[in-house]
């Protein structure tokens, strides 16, 4: 199989049905179009995408496009960037969205040679071992090493379901008055919401199985021990973040449009904790960690090889295993700064996933201007209730708000001046 050239009949691709704008509820009527959605395959004798047009007003937007695209046209960036590429500012309708850029810290040259020496030398001992760790554990996990299993692991054949996709917004400015607070990142409270938010949601369910068989009521109904591990997949361009499908189409770019991806498997922390703080902590612990470790590019490689050396079919099932093995998928990506528009109609919130995974829970931020968009996609087995999920989400992120404004770790002037 190959790519060919081909013409784009776009009435073949877009999708206009003919609503009642009157329906009873217009935000679950959009769920079950998306669920519904799920249930079918995008026609592989026309290109791999379609968008449906809902003339449907709802509670977050006065009316809603879907895009659907095949997973094999590019990774999460790349599809993110044909979209961001299409759109531009509606206070300039000439400009591209503005994406944030991580800064790189440089390196202290006031530091004498030989200390700088001695502290890059025990860097790179660190990011050796990590790195042969982390690929240890990648194997491991490929050949024997499960996830416990517990109410939010899908089961065997999840990825032939239909999902329910669901989102919920919440203040970006929240995270971020969070983030300077305690030193962090925005990664690192988004991995710390989720942990949080996890933990509520799992505790009330193992909480249930035991009123079933009889169990006295305790506030704590975790287990002891839980292996719970995400899926995430790094982006491994040259450039951080989202770029423009202009530069990345661009000849003689060392970006590239398609799948430019590597494997990191980032276990969460499954716990009730007294200090809703020490969620954020225990994120950025860990996101530390992986950040010393080239393990993305070395799991990229390991998949490349085995397509090259046994063809498509033994790489997929590589990558099946692995993501079989584990509990969930977990991203964050980073959106524009200003309000943009598609073609002149202002958006009002972004909310990017997927089907198709072989795992019962996906969840996936989404920044946008001054708005957070937490997204979930489910199997309804696996996680029949999602907006109780979100609700757990949400309200962990409240806590950690209000912990941090409690003992006054930022200025309350400088948070309501946002």
């Amino acid at each position: 199989m190959k790519w060919v050239p081909t013409k784009v009949d776009l009435d073949n691709h877009i999708v206009i049905p003919d609503l009642d704008t009157n329906v009873e509820s217009p935000d679950e009527f959009v769920e079950d179009y998306v669920y519904n959605l799920s249930k079918t395959s995008i026609d592989k004798s026309k290109p791999l995408w379609d968008l449906h047009l809902l003339n449907l007003k709802t509670s977050n937007a006065e009316s809603v496009g879907i895009f659907r695209i095949h997973h094999s046209l590019g990774d999460g960036t790349s599809l993110m960037s044909l979209l961001l590429a299409c759109t531009r500012q509606m206070s300039d309708p000439n400009a591209l969205p503005t994406i944030p850029v991580q800064k790189r810290s440089k390196p202290n040259n006031s530091d004498f040679g030989f200390f700088r020496w001695i502290s890059g030398f025990w860097s790179a001992l660190i990011i050796i071992w990590n790195t042969f760790v982390d690929v240890l554990m990648f194997m491991v996990t490929a050949l024997f090493l499960k996830d416990t299993e517990t109410p939010i692991r899908g089961r065997p054949g999840v990825e032939f379901t239909p999902r329910k996709i669901v989102f919920r917004t919440v203040s970006l400015d929240d995270m971020k008055m969070v983030k300077n607070a305690m030193n962090t990142t925005i990664n690192d409270v988004a991995l710390g919401v989720t942990q949080a938010g996890l933990s509520r949601y799992l505790n009330r369910k193992y909480g249930e199985l035991k009123k079933e068989e009889g169990q006295t009521d305790k506030e704590n109904h975790l287990p002891n021990y839980i292996r719970l591990r995400s899926t995430i997949l790094i982006n491994l361009r040259p450039s951080a973040g989202i770029q423009a499908l202009a530069d990345m189409m661009e000849k003689n770019k060392e970006a590239k449009w398609g799948n430019c991806i590597g494997f990191v498997l980032l276990p969460f922390t499954i716990a009730l904790r007294d200090d809703p703080l020490d969620y954020v902590r225990e994120a950025k612990a860990t996101i530390d960690r992986k950040k010393r470790s080239l393990e993305a590019l070395f799991t990229f490689s390991i998949a490349e090889v085995f397509l090259k050396l046994f063809g498509v079919k033994v790489g997929g099932a590589l990558s099946h295993r692995v993501i079989t093995h584990t509990t969930m998928c977990f991203s964050n990506l980073v959106g524009p700064v200003e309000e943009i528009g598609f073609y002149g109609h202002p958006m009002a919130y972004l909310a990017p996933s997927c089907y198709g995974q072989p795992h019962g829970l996906m969840i996936n931020f989404q920044s946008y201007i001054n708005k957070m968009t937490i997204v979930l996609s489910v199997d309804e087995e696996t996680v029949p209730d999602p907006h109780q999920l979100l609700d757990d989400l949400a309200q962990s992120l409240k806590l950690i708000k209000d912990a941090v404004l409690t003992r006054r770790l930022v200025q309350d002037d400088l948070f309501m001046a946002k």
